[in-house]
């Protein structure tokens, strides 16, 4: 599977995996059956009230699908509704968040890949291009990626520590094992979305239990508290044995 390398600016480096073409078409229909559920509303409406269409109301009433996507992209973190039911999501090449310009670019080249021959054009560019991406993401410098990553251990590490790991934070058995499920959910999902800044005040709120200062930035301070627990709890519950 394609993924696209990101190093935030706290020199951490993510990877995104690119969303198959499968998740996009599932998103795209899942999407669909939203435009088709507001068209029912709006006949069921019409006969209950007997009321008549003109043509500009059939207007307003397209309004909210010509524009669907544009507005869920710049307001729900890049994702429309089936999007974010498949968890994928609209992210720059170089991992950034996309700009209302980049939306806006996505949404004006939906008309050439998707509206004709029903989706063909975006279908066979992404299959070609080999990045995940339509013609709207080629000329934005977008693509669509999975936001539900594996685990990785250098996000989380919690394997077995050999015997002769020593821990930089002793202070960690201050710690409960709720508050290490919380860091680890935490972790999880700022390194899923990239939002990293989820973890200063997290960190600095641990530091304050454990009672120590770190010159460490919060993710790898974060990352090295979980290692440390770990390892402290193998060696106190192999001393029990």
């Amino acid at each position: 599977m394609e993924a696209i390398a990101v190093n935030t600016s706290q020199n951490v480096r993510l990877e995104y995996e690119i969303a198959s073409v499968g998740e996009r078409i599932l998103a795209a229909l899942l999407d669909y059956f939203i435009y088709f559920g507001w068209f029912i509303l709006c006949s069921l409406l019409s006969d209950l009230l007997e009321f008549r269409f003109s043509t500009a109301t059939i207007v307003i009433l397209l309004l909210p699908v010509v524009f669907y996507h544009l507005a869920c992209e710049v307001f729900f973190n890049g994702q429309s509704i089936g999007k974010r039911t498949l968890k994928i999501r609209v992210l720059k090449k170089d991992g950034s968040q996309p700009s209302l310009g980049d939306y806006l670019m996505r949404w004006v080249f939906r008309i050439v890949d998707c509206g004709i021959a029903s989706g063909s054009v975006a279908v066979i560019c992404i299959l070609v291009n080999g990045k995940g991406q339509r013609l709207g993401d080629i000329a934005a410098g977008t693509t669509v990626v999975r936001t539900s990553r594996p685990v990785r251990l250098e996000h989380i590490r919690i394997k077995e520590t050999p015997p002769d790991y020593v821990a930089t934070y002793p202070e960690v058995l201050a710690l409960s094992d709720r508050d290490i499920a919380t860091i680890r959910r935490i972790l999880k999902k700022s390194t899923d979305t990239g939002k990293l800044e989820l973890l200063t005040p997290l960190a600095e709120k641990v530091s304050e239990l454990m009672d120590v200062q770190t010159p460490q930035e919060p993710y790898a301070f974060l990352v090295k508290v979980l290692a440390d627990y770990h390892a402290l709890a193998d060696s106190a519950s192999a001393e029990t044995r």
